[in-house]
């Protein structure tokens, strides 16, 4: 059982509109996160939350490079792209976080993705894995070194912020009831491995105990 203490915060990764059913870039039954998050914030007293917020023609929109798909792939100057739908473009609905999320008690928003020329899945870095957001320092000078994370997607946002904030050094769970998958070409399995080996407990909501 994961516990509850004044070191930690739950982290609840792009549980917005576009990453909902009917969204551009939906992620398969991305609202059955929403009852159990709202229950887990209510447990924590650190409530931060991610918002993926792309300004138009943003660099990884399949839309913006001639004869792409989404989906695909591109080499950016960081690396190999992922190429997305048209999604979370700022001031739209559906950059919005979804209508009954409980968001009002986050005590941080960390928007990212808004640099035109670089994606970015992590809370804590740009995609090309050095550009930070700021959030690691916020949480260091809070005193918060247990991370409990939780949202869309599994295999993408939740993923790579659990990573880094692993490899930064924080104590890290990631809560897969309250959290889907794109699970592209295996990308699930993938991330899920990738996240053990790199010591990030994977639990369930019903562990978590203040």
């Amino acid at each position: 059982m994961a516990s509850i203490d004044d070191n930690t915060a739950l982290i609840v990764i792009d549980v917005q509109n576009d990453f909902c059913p009917g969204g551009a870039l939906a992620v398969g039954d991305g609202h059955e996160v929403v009852p159990l998050i709202n229950e887990l914030i209510t447990q924590f007293e650190h409530v931060i939350l991610t918002q993926d917020w792309h300004p138009e023609g943003h660099s990884s929109f399949a839309s913006r490079h001639e004869d792409r798909e989404p989906f695909g792939s591109v080499q950016m100057h960081y690396g190999e792209q992922t190429l997305w739908p048209d999604h979370c473009i700022q001031g739209t609905s559906g950059a919005d976080f979804h209508p009954d999320l409980a968001w009002d008690k986050a005590q941080l928003i960390i928007r990212k993705g808004f640099r035109p020329g670089i994606d970015s899945y992590s809370a804590f870095f740009e995609n090309d894995r050095t550009t930070p957001t700021g959030l690691a320092g916020y949480l260091r000078e809070r005193g918060l070194s247990k991370l409990v994370l939780t949202g869309l997607a599994t295999d993408f946002c939740v993923a790579y912020s659990a990573l880094d904030a692993a490899r930064l050094g924080f104590e890290v769970s990631v809560v897969v009831d309250a959290s889907r998958a794109i699970d592209l070409n295996g990308s699930l399995a993938a991330a899920e491995q990738q996240m053990r080996e790199a010591g990030v407990v994977l639990t369930r909501s019903g562990a978590i105990a203040a």
